[in-house]
Formats: structure tokens, sequence, C-alpha cells
């Protein structure tokens, strides 16, 4: 197994050190940004993980290898690189035994993270439910990953395009911990309030590394959503953003597009439609997951 696993000088000694490390996937850099905005963002988040006390560790299959933890070559050239695939748990393996190029969806980060050792990972948002999946079926396997995977994923919720209260109740039926953070309210990704009330609710770093000891304790499979609220001052209410994903959603039926191409899609429209305002926002909540993470991390510790 240790030959699969290809960490980075400086993510292999945070491990021999027993430092605290915190996961980052890549589609992020492959499918969420044009570049330079892309390289730019991903130094930055890695940044925020160093200042608030922990070790980056941005996931990719890179040359028939996971690698945790990319240098700043090995970061501009995915975040240059062209027809990389987008992997989850169903085909990261494949992409291992051909030898392609791979950016890590939240499924395969987590499946990353765990065999580097790494047991919190920050992302901006989960994938989950789309809607009218009663029927296409359309139920992103993040979720599942969540069931089994002994990792805290630190996100602002699930992504705002999905069928969120759907989302909360296929989590709550795998037996997935919901955790909002200092609020009543589950987040929807670029608004701080859905309108659902989260299933738990902790305050602190402690809590939510204290809860995730436990789980280990327990023996009990899986790891934890820690949903974490943009913050205000970037927020996007989501009332002005209910009629553009109703927009949206109608575009991409329209033009015929499923599967993982559907939030691509679905993200670029509203980008175009806000002016920006959503790539703004996705900036913003992903260096406020990765500095919460941070602080997880460094609470895991004794």
């Amino acid at each position: 197994m240790h030959d699969l696993i290809a960490p980075s000088a400086e993510v292999a000694g945070a491990l021999a050190a027993g430092r605290p490390l915190v996961a980052l996937e890549s589609t992020i850099i492959t499918h969420g940004m044009p570049f330079p905005q892309n390289l730019e963002t991903a130094r930055a988040v890695e940044e925020a993980v160093r200042e608030a006390g922990a070790v980056p560790a941005t996931m990719a299959v890179i040359g028939g290898r996971i690698r945790a933890g990319l240098d700043p070559d090995a970061l501009e050239e995915l975040a240059r690189a062209k027809d990389v695939a987008k992997l989850s748990r169903a085909d990261i393996a494949a992409c291992l035994a051909s030898g392609r190029t791979g950016a890590t969806t939240v499924a395969a980060t987590m499946i990353a993270a765990r065999l580097a050792g790494i047991e919190v990972f920050a992302t901006g948002g989960i994938g989950g439910v789309h809607r009218g999946a009663e029927q296409s079926f359309d139920i992103s396997a993040d979720l599942h990953e969540l069931a089994q995977t002994p990792v805290t994923v630190v996100a602002a919720g699930a992504k705002a395009i999905l069928d969120l209260p759907k989302t909360l109740e296929v989590l709550e039926t795998l037996g997935v911990p919901v955790i909002a953070v200092g609020q009543d309210a589950f987040p929807a990704f670029w608004s701080q309030d859905s309108g659902l009330a989260a299933p738990l609710r902790l305050d602190t770093a402690g809590e939510i590394a204290a809860a995730h000891a436990m789980r280990r304790a327990l023996g009990l499979p899986g790891g934890q959503l820690v949903a974490n609220p943009i913050p205000a001052a970037h927020e996007i209410p989501a009332a002005t953003l209910a009629p553009l994903i109703a927009e949206a959603q109608a575009a991409a039926e329209a033009q015929g597009v499923s599967g993982k191409g559907v939030t691509p899609f679905l993200l670029q429209w509203l980008l175009e439609r806000t002016k920006g305002r959503t790539l703004e926002a996705n900036i913003a909540l992903v260096l406020n997951n990765a500095r919460l993470a941070a602080h997880i991390a460094r609470a895991l510790k004794p």
C-alpha cells in the first residue's frame, strides 16, 4: 500500500513528526476554476492551513500513484493540465492502474486521506442528491463515502444546486453525523442558512475533534460532515440564488447534461449569471473551511 502513496517532502515530514495535517481536494483546481485563478486559490488555501497551524496535503493521482501533497511545481502543472480525469470511488483504481492523471473529488480525497493517515479534510461543498433524482437517480458517491471512510470533512454544507432536504435524509439514513458550526441552521454553500435545521450543532474545533475521537473509540464506521457557514460578508442570500438555480437546472435538462457533467455545468451557469459573485463566495468559503479544518486537526493531536 505504501507504494501507492507518494507524500511530498512537507507531508512526509509532518507524518513522521506527528504534526496535524489537512487533506485538500484537487477537482477545485482542475474542474472548478479557470487558470490562473485556480492556482492562486489552491496556493491561498494551502497557506491558510499553514497559518492556522497545520500542514496541507493536496491530493491527486499522477503517474500511477496517489500524491499526498504537491510541491509548487506539481501544483502549477496540475493547474495548467488539460483532460484531467475527475475521480470518485468508482474510477480511482482504474486511473491509478492506467497511469493517468486524475483530480480527486470529495469521495476520492477521503479515500486518499485515509490511506495517507490523515483524519481531517477541507473542501468547498459536498455532493449530494441532485434535484429530480427520483427520475435520474443522480446521487453523489460523497454521501456513501461519508458513511464508510473515517475522515472528518469540513464543508460549507452541500452544494446549493442540490436537493438539500433529500441530501440530509440520505445522510441520516446512512448514519452520518451532520454538524453545523455555531448555528442551528444547515448552511447552503453560498448562503449561511438553507432554511433547514441541522441535525447537530457544535461550536468549537475542540468539540468537533472530540466527537471524531469518540466515533473512533466506539468503532463506528464513517466520518463526520462539518457544515461550516460561509462568512456573512461573502454570502449570497438563498432567495437571490433560488430562481437562478432553477434556471440553470432547466438549461441543463434542455441540453441533455447528465452524470458528472451536471455540477460543472450548473456552477458555470451561475458564475455567469451572478457576474462572478459565486466564484468570489466559493473562494471565501473554502478558505474559511481550511482554517477550521486546521484547528480541528490540531485539536486531534495529544
